[in-house]
């Protein structure tokens, strides 16, 4: 057996999610599915981050243990091949043989995510499912000044899911910044953090409060008021999925 490492690029939108489930279309599964028809049994295709239904991914990584030895670039090429015939929007953009003891999640010192927020009255259409359509401007450098209050180690319970399986809502942010660009006159918002790891819906939780802030809804002491509360019910509405991507993950 070898490992090989993979870095992942997909959009989000037809999965449930990366994780296998029965019965339904996974980022997972499909990569396992790929790997079969390459005659590979048994695989089990692990990733560094669990993402959720309808979540994209430009930097995913992943590994798997194969039986046959490949060289790294045919095994790409062969794998792009599979998920291209059969529609899957998946690509494996780099690939390499690595030490039996990396492992894709567990290995990972760090990672990054993007919450991207497209401020404009009229709807989406080339980006509609990539990004949040937000229909009121917002103040991105009250949204930036407030995000410095969830920097550093807190107790995150308000911003995690009722089902995340984290044994303590005591995670570190190491970064969380909100910038904005223009395009064609349209302003287009990152929401962008790094941490080791995150909770369940964690950055989408973040990234419905500051919204609110954005919109005047609420103040920095409102978001403190809130990280204080450790009580998910003190949680602005959860920004959709389809606005948070995967960026990169560091070992």
């Amino acid at each position: 057996m070898t490992r090989y490492s993979f870095l992942i690029e997909y959009d989000g939108s037809p999965y449930k999610g990366w994780q296998r489930q029965n019965d339904m279309p996974s980022v997972q599964g499909a990569l396992e599915t790929a790997l079969a028809k390459l005659g590979e049994s048994d695989i089990l295709v692990q990733g560094a981050g669990r993402t959720d239904a309808g979540v994209h991914a430009l930097g995913q990584v992943a590994h798997a243990d194969l039986q046959r030895p490949w060289k790294p670039f045919r095994l790409m090429e062969a794998l792009n091949a599979h998920l291209r015939e059969a529609n899957e929007p998946i690509a494996i953009v780099d690939c390499d043989g690595c030490s039996g003891e990396f492992h894709a999640r567990f290995s990972a010192v760090g990672r990054r995510y993007v919450y991207r927020i497209i401020s404009r009255r009229a709807p989406l259409t080339v980006e509609r499912g990539r990004a949040w359509n937000v229909k009121v401007p917002l103040d991105v450098t009250a949204m930036h000044k407030a995000a410095q209050l969830l920097t550093g180690e807190h107790d995150f319970t308000t911003f995690r899911s009722t089902e995340c399986q984290a044994k303590s809502p005591v995670k570190t942010l190491d970064t969380l910044d909100v910038s904005v660009r223009k395009t064609h006159g349209v302003e287009v918002i990152e929401i962008s953090t790094t941490a080791r790891s995150y909770l369940h819906n964690q950055v989408r939780s973040f990234a419905g409060c500051l919204k609110a802030v954005g919109e005047g809804r609420w103040t920095e002491d409102d978001l403190k008021a809130a990280l204080e509360a450790r009580d998910r019910a003190a949680c602005a509405p959860v920004a959709p999925a389809h606005g948070l991507y995967l960026v990169s993950v560091r070992y």
